[in-house]
């Protein structure tokens, strides 16, 4: 199976070399060749992205509510292979992770001190609209993305019997081409977004590891730094790497939840307990009042509320699409034997729950510091804003050692999962791809992320994520098409609705 494969292994490999060497020997120009392209895209096909990512919403919630939801990702009744409380601990470390902690504090005061979605910074208006947005960017959108790809391909893959590619989910509607030319293209484009996703995010880990040891030792800011630190977390995953999924994600997953819960329950208590609380709950009635004006908002007479929509929600939106083939395979392949409906509910509901819960209390925490007159979170490095939010509180150099652990261990739970995916992505499908595989791609994502981090640092990391998404957000209306296709098929045929009206 691995020979019939090796050219998508080869050609999308060969194109990730290719842009290591460019980024390492001609940085300046690789940097402005990615701002101009991001720029023209985040410009002229802002629109597009707001429509589409919303369209994965509707179709999520679609299958929700439909009697096709009913229908198990793998045969009727096949139990699922994980736990519950591990399938969302692995959904929700693969699929937020390093973001997660990175954005938790630094988002939010953003949103309010730095640069509004309202353009009102400091303001009480500030505050509400803070959080919101946050919501916004980090909810249920965000988990349609990834949910949509998982979706398609766990059905293909566990129901149909087809190889877990994202080529085989459109034969329904490209036929016997899926198996040729084309399908070994949209493959190798799903693993470009894929590396240049997953390479993203360990960037920003390894940004934020330098930023919290420069915060708390005074250790050098720097690339060099940089460097060392991802090589050191390499070798930590690649080790867990080897070890395979069922023991090396699963533990790694499991220990980040621990930690994270930690990290959460210490401010959480330490914290404005009551503003948190309060914070919470009035952002989730704002967030779902305001989401179909907050899905569609371009504004179209405003340039500098646009170039705030360009630079925050337009950069979510590309990034969970660059990061869906990758979460997309991950938790297709951790949610066999679910159905529909519990799949799509878990999936979209509650890591944005959670997720919600963590930005509520870190980045209130931050704004409630700040809007007291407490403490200029703000005005710290992005990297550093979490470990100055933990100065103000007791235990803040324990708070700030797990936190620093916390982003090692989402980073090599990325990694590891990311050199499985793309294992699977380049040998066929393959559930066991071989460790000289998965070890290969370990390589070339740390050469991504310190290359981009070279060429630009984080403007870079975002420049090329926006880039790489727009062509695999084609591919991913195409299988949501091929998958509508398909199920409303296989319900027709098995009389599901019929069941339904005649049950009722």
């Amino acid at each position: 199976m691995f020979n019939k494969f090796t050219s998508v292994f080869k050609v999308s490999a060969s194109i990730m070399l290719v842009l290591v060497v460019i980024g390492v020997s001609w940085p300046d120009g690789l940097e402005s060749a990615t701002t101009t392209i991001q720029g023209f895209i985040s410009d002229k096909m802002g629109w597009y992205y707001l429509i589409v990512v919303t369209l994965f919403v509707l179709v999520c919630l679609v299958f929700l509510i439909t009697p096709l939801g009913k229908i198990k990702l793998g045969k009727q009744g096949e139990k699922p292979e994980f736990s519950r409380p591990t399938w969302i601990a692995m959904l929700f470390s693969a699929g937020m992770g390093i973001g997660l902690v990175f954005w938790g504090t630094a988002e939010p005061i953003s949103h309010y001190a730095v640069s509004s979605p309202t353009g009102e910074t400091g303001t009480d208006q500030a505050v509400k609209d803070a959080l919101r947005y946050t919501f916004f960017h980090w909810g249920i959108h965000a988990w349609a993305i990834y949910g949509i790809v998982a979706l398609v391909l766990a059905y293909f893959n566990f129901r149909h019997g087809r190889p877990g590619l994202i080529s085989a989910t459109l034969s329904p509607i490209i036929g016997k081409s899926a198996e040729g030319l084309t399908g070994k293209v949209i493959d190798v484009l799903a693993v470009i977004a894929t590396v240049i996703g997953v390479a993203t995010t360990l960037g920003f880990g390894a940004v934020q590891i330098n930023g919290g040891l420069a915060y708390l030792f005074n250790i050098p800011n720097n690339f060099l730094m940089q460097l060392t630190i991802v090589v050191i977390v390499t070798v930590l995953f690649m080790i867990s790497a080897w070890t395979g999924l069922g023991r090396g994600i699963k533990i790694l997953s499991n220990a980040n939840m621990v930690l994270a819960v930690l990290l959460f329950g210490l401010i959480f208590v330490v914290g404005p307990t009551m503003f948190i609380l309060n914070m919470y709950t009035n952002s989730i009635g704002s967030y779902l009042q305001n989401l179909p004006a907050m899905s569609f908002r371009i504004a179209p007479l405003d340039d500098k509320i646009r170039d705030w929509i360009n630079e925050w929600t337009i950069f979510y939106w590309a990034w969970w699409i660059a990061w869906s083939p990758f979460v997309g395979v991950f938790i297709a392949r951790v949610s066999r034997g679910r159905s529909i409906r519990e799949f799509v509910f878990t999936v979209l509901v509650v890591p944005s729950i959670i997720g919600f819960l963590w930005f509520a209390t870190f980045g209130g925490t931050a704004i409630s510091l700040e809007h007291n007159g407490i403490e200029d979170i703000s005005s710290l490095a992005t990297e550093e804003s979490l470990f100055g939010v933990f100065s103000n509180f007791p235990l803040s150099m324990v708070s700030s050692i797990v936190a620093i652990t916390l982003i090692c261990t989402f980073f090599i739970t990325s990694a590891d999962s990311g050199t499985f995916v793309l294992g699977m992505m380049t040998t066929g499908g393959s559930e066991t791809p071989g460790t000289t595989i998965k070890l290969t791609w370990g390589v070339l994502l740390s050469a991504t992320a310190l290359a981009l981090l070279y060429t630009g640092g984080l403007q870079a990391l975002q420049n090329t994520m926006i880039i790489a998404a727009l062509p695999f957000s084609i591919i991913m209306l195409l299988m949501t098409i091929s998958f509508i296709k398909s199920i409303y098929k296989e319900g027709k045929e098995l009389g599901i609705s019929k069941i339904e009206k005649n049950n009722k």
